[in-house]
């Protein structure tokens, strides 16, 4: 894994993918913005892992790095696949499954 430990070093180009790592049988974050208005979380997916359905008081925009997931809001299943987004709306039911381990930033709009 290259890039800083925590956060991301301003006004540096990164190659974002390389700044997270799968590990077998687990869901991996690391936060790389946060700021009162939103912030910004990189996931890695191994697969068939996941996120169980739950709700967030605010919108969330998930980006696809690379891999697929299976990404049910309001209960419609979304195949999302890399270089691909979806908005998931603040208050609606989400839940999100690895079809095959992938990458993704989360990007969580407060304001």
């Amino acid at each position: 894994m290259s890039g800083p430990e925590k956060g991301l070093a301003a006004a540096t180009v990164t190659k974002v993918a390389e700044l997270i790592d799968y590990q077998q049988g687990a869901v991996v974050s690391r936060e790389i913005v946060k700021k009162s208005g939103g912030n910004v979380t990189l996931f890695a997916f191994d697969e068939g892992e996941g996120l169980t359905e739950h709700t967030s008081p605010f919108d969330a925009l998930v980006q696809i790095l690379e891999g697929a997931a299976d990404i049910t809001v309001a209960g419609t299943t979304h195949r999302v696949q890399a270089g691909e987004m979806i908005l998931m709306p603040a208050n609606q039911p989400h839940a999100l499954v690895a079809s095959k381990r992938y990458k993704m930033i989360l990007t969580m709009i407060k304001t």
